[in-house]
């Protein structure tokens, strides 16, 4: 092989022979970090999705529950808004679904305090709540889980709607 069919290294002021692989190096660390934040930013985002369509959830049961008639309050007002707040999150695709032990309904008085729901006295305000749900942490990335590499845990959401009853 003469000089002139050689292959020839690029030289010049922005490559040196040295400084050929050493791009490639650099874009596998960079590209790891930037992989691991990108995920962190889907999952956040994920769970303040979750937070939000819950909070939605338990808007539509305490709305539910505010004008419901009260001769029937304590029958079937307590379980319409309990249904209708789990339907509302499960229709929002959280997971794990929402399952009706996760839903508080109560009837509150003046002050605010919990009081019992009986048909035909109407309640001051009523609340709903869902309380038990956690949300894992890099349940969408295989490496970043409970078991994997990286182990972010898990949130505890518990939103609550309080409004006044209405009639």
């Amino acid at each position: 092989m003469n000089a002139s069919t050689a292959r020839k290294i690029p030289q010049g002021p922005l490559m040196r022979p040295l400084q050929v692989g050493a791009v490639a190096v650099e874009f596998a660390f960079v590209i790891v970090i930037l992989l691991l934040i990108m995920a962190g930013m889907v999952e956040f985002g994920r769970t303040f999705w979750y937070a939000d369509a819950l909070t939605k959830a338990t808007r539509d049961g305490a709305r539910a529950m505010s004008s419901w008639p009260i001769e029937s309050i304590s029958s079937q007002g307590l379980d319409v808004a309990r249904a209708m707040t789990q339907n509302s999150a499960n229709a929002a695709n959280v997971s794990p679904l929402l399952v009706p032990g996760n839903v508080q309904v109560q009837c509150l008085n003046e002050a605010f305090n919990a009081v019992a729901c009986t048909n035909g006295t109407p309640p001051a305000n009523v609340k709903v709540s869902i309380t038990g749900f956690t949300v894992t942490l890099g349940e969408w990335f295989p490496f970043i889980g409970q078991d994997s590499l990286i182990s972010l845990g898990s949130i505890a959401l518990a939103p609550h709607t309080t409004m006044r009853y209405m009639n």
